[in-house]
């Protein structure tokens, strides 16, 4: 899956320590969702959507870009 949370971290200005200590995550785990080696859970894809002002589907995109709405 991929993201634009690095994108939206640097736009507000937020280091990924900054990030995880508001999501009680820890930096890499951070880290590892910007590189795409992890996909959150469904809570935590909220609660980054909700600190970011964002709907999820704008900061999360599968890998063919569908959106996953099968369309």
């Amino acid at each position: 899956m991929k993201n634009e949370l690095r994108v939206l971290r640097a736009r507000d200005s937020i280091s990924q320590a900054d990030l995880a200590d508001k999501l009680g995550v820890s930096r890499q785990t951070i880290n590892a969702i910007e590189t795409g080696r992890y996909d959150p859970s469904l809570e935590l894809a909220f609660k980054i959507a909700a600190l970011f002002g964002r709907p999820i589907e704008e900061i999360f995109h599968s890998q063919n870009g569908s959106g996953g709405n099968g369309a």
